[in-house]
């Protein structure tokens, strides 16, 4: 019987410019180089198969890469939450002590009064941001004042 999965780890990525750099950096191989016939525009990310302009090259938890159709992509991946650092820093009090529900539901006790306000905006414009960030994790940005 077939069973259904989803994906649990994060993943970097970048899409593919085709630039030199983005090249060496993924020590990307050309197909007529490696052939012995002549430069062409075929490139390839060894093991992994062709990489052309507008793919993504993602790299996984092991520091091994992969190329992804970007119309794949857009489908697989999203972008993971950004959070500033009292939401991010009440999400974490939150995890160690409560569930997800707890978390919006016991918010107006916790947050220190020179964060409540910020935490409090961003759980009732954001809530499932705020989820994600629970499950998948989130990036920290720091707001400019």
């Amino acid at each position: 019987m077939i069973k259904i999965y989803r994906k649990t780890a994060t993943i970097k990525a970048e899409q593919f410019d085709g630039s030199d750099e983005m090249i060496d950096k993924y020590e990307l191989i050309d197909a007529g180089t490696m052939l012995g016939t002549h430069h062409s525009p075929e490139l390839y990310l060894t093991g992994s198969g062709k990489v052309d302009v507008g793919d993504w090259i993602a790299t996984g938890v092991e520091g091994e890469h992969w190329p992804v159709h970007d119309e794949i992509f857009k489908k697989t991946y999203k972008k993971l939450p950004k959070l500033t650092r009292p939401v991010s820093r009440y999400l974490e009090y939150c995890k160690e002590h409560w569930n997800l529900n707890d978390a919006f539901l016991n918010a107006e006790y916790l947050v220190s009064d020179k964060d409540a306000p910020e935490v409090f905006k961003y759980l009732s414009e954001y809530p499932d941001d705020f989820a994600r960030a629970w499950l998948d994790g989130y990036e920290v940005v720091e707001v400019e004042e």
